[in-house]
């Protein structure tokens, strides 16, 4: 097939539109040019992209899969565009990561100061995203690096353990299960809860628990970030599942109580995901070292290392 990237935002735009004059006049062509170039993509494909009506037009089955895959052209083109700007302005290398809502509220802020002083020409396109999505971005080249935790598909993507850390109950002090070594997560559930925002990680897998245990979190408040969440738990909002390297970081300022959870989910493995490690960037893979660097280092990892589902 040939096309260039004027049919693809043609294509697009009248996807948009349902309409291709719309569609002609937001790409500064004339209706005939626009019309030429849709015929062309549909004869080169063999199949009708668009159902001509007599309002306008809307996509064909197919060309609801053309549409899926050109938009991922010009996404990867305006990235390369992007990309070629900066190197332009003096940048040497350019990471995207997708991490998940640990990686990106706890321990990258404390860790990337550090090595982006060390690279001053390395820039960081730091994206939260769910664990499925992230195996996805890095496998589909949305991402270079991906950071997961737990047991998650991954795709056939090399995986790299750098920590363990682990999902533990926290509490007022004063809380009644504030004197418990270990509890059972189910046993919580009658209790007001303290969560994170919609949508994060960690509040996505808690869901699931709850559904299959067939009842629901009692959250009375969700929040951005896990410093504010100790802080409205010390505080007696609710009691909260929070990962243990977190709460004991704020542990002192907001006065928690930790808990065990006896759920064999409560133990999560850290993993780095990259498609092909020895093709990396050497920046990319400095990235990698220091993270396993930083976890070597003595920080919150004192179980042996897990495969990952």
């Amino acid at each position: 097939m040939q096309f260039d990237l004027t049919d693809l935002r043609l294509f697009e735009s009248t996807a948009d539109e349902g309409n291709m004059t719309r569609a002609a006049q937001r790409q500064h062509l004339s209706l005939a040019a626009a019309s030429a170039r849709i015929k062309s993509l549909e004869a080169q494909c063999g199949l009708s992209l668009f159902y001509r009506e007599a309002r306008g037009v809307r996509l064909t089955p197919p060309g609801e899969a053309f549409l899926y895959h050109a938009r991922g052209v010009l996404r990867q083109a305006e990235l390369l565009r992007s990309d070629l700007q900066e190197y332009g302005g003096g940048l040497r290398g350019h990471l995207r990561v997708f991490a998940n809502t640990t990686a990106v509220t706890d321990f990258l802020p404390e860790i990337l100061p550090g090595f982006l002083s060390a690279h001053p020409k390395i820039n960081i396109d730091l994206q939260e995203k769910p664990n499925a999505e992230i195996a996805h971005g890095v496998l589909d080249g949305r991402a270079d690096i991906g950071i997961v935790a737990g047991r998650v598909d991954t795709l056939g993507l090399q995986a790299i353990h750098f920590s363990t850390d682990r999902l533990v109950l926290a509490t007022a002090k004063n809380h009644r299960f504030a004197r418990r070594k270990k509890i059972a997560f189910a046993e919580t559930l009658d209790e007001d809860a303290v969560g994170m925002q919609h949508g994060s990680t960690l509040q996505t897998f808690l869901a699931q628990v709850v559904d299959s245990l067939g009842k629901p979190l009692k959250l009375r408040i969700q929040l951005s970030s896990f410093e504010a969440m100790c802080r409205m738990i010390g505080a007696g909002v609710g009691v909260g599942i929070v990962p243990e390297s977190a709460a004991r970081r704020n542990q002192a300022d907001t006065g928690i109580a930790l808990v065990e959870l006896l759920e064999p989910w409560s133990v999560r493995e850290r993993f780095i995901l990259v498609r092909k490690r020895d093709a990396l960037p050497h920046y990319a893979e400095a990235l990698i070292e220091t993270l396993c660097a930083h976890y070597r280092n003595g920080v919150m990892d004192d179980r042996a290392p897990t495969t990952v589902a």
